[in-house]
């Protein structure tokens, strides 16, 4: 189950000392929460679990805009990023140590970022938000949309392959820009997805127990298509 939640950050202008950041964080229907928290500078941070966005640094070093005008945001992204997901998922469980259950490549407000969702080990859901040239973090909150959610802490908890290792898996087939714990289509897989050179996108599940590599079969692209033909 994806969670792809928006994480605007506003950094201090002029970083000055004693400033206040505001972090909002909007879900795909448009509502948000928005929680203040007092910085002295960029690079200060609020105590590990307090559910209070951080910010370090409110800017991806890659700078790009949210447009898709021409089609070819995909190929665009992946080839701007110079942290691959794996690494991601490393820089995402430094942050927030626990299993990282979904890595997506996206352009923000803060730029070119890699957004990690991870179960920590104090049992909350964290969206932790990285710099997409040099895994810095630029954003940390604990997501209390899924707490609930027993069928994917179970998946996490079975699984002998991780995030990492299935993109690692599927990269020979290209620049891998998503990662997910799909639990939706009876069985725990993996779901990933690359871009190759020629710009083609492939979409591919890997086992969380064998690692086995496979291809999504056309149907069951669309995630809400459960009933075609």
């Amino acid at each position: 189950m994806k969670r792809h939640l928006i994480i605007a950050t506003a950094a201090a202008a002029a970083l000055v000392a004693g400033g206040t950041v505001t972090a909002v964080a909007v879900s795909a229907d448009g509502s948000g929460t928005r929680s203040g928290a007092p910085v002295s500078a960029a690079h200060d941070t609020a105590p590990a679990g307090s559910g209070t966005a951080h910010v370090q640094d409110g800017s991806s070093s890659i700078r790009m805009q949210d447009d898709d005008a021409n089609g070819q945001e995909d190929r665009r992204e992946a080839r701007a990023a110079k942290v691959s997901a794996p690494d991601a998922a490393a820089a995402a469980l430094k942050a927030v140590p626990g299993t990282v259950s979904g890595l997506d490549l996206d352009v923000d407000r803060a730029g070119l970022v890699w957004e990690a969702d991870v179960l920590g080990k104090d049992g909350k859901w964290h969206e932790v938000t990285l710099d997409a040239g040099n895994a810095r973090v630029l954003n940390q909150r604990i997501d209390h949309d899924d707490d609930d959610d027993a069928d994917e802490r179970a998946a996490l908890r079975n699984a002998h392959t991780d995030a990492a290792s299935a993109a690692r898996t599927a990269a020979p087939h290209g620049t891998v820009t998503s990662v997910d714990l799909d639990d939706d289509r009876g069985k725990a897989v993996w779901e990933v997805e690359t871009l190759a050179k020629d710009g083609k996108e492939h979409k591919l599940v890997v086992d969380p127990q064998s690692a086995k590599l496979s291809a999504v079969p056309a149907q069951a692209d669309d995630d809400n298509d459960g009933a075609d033909d």
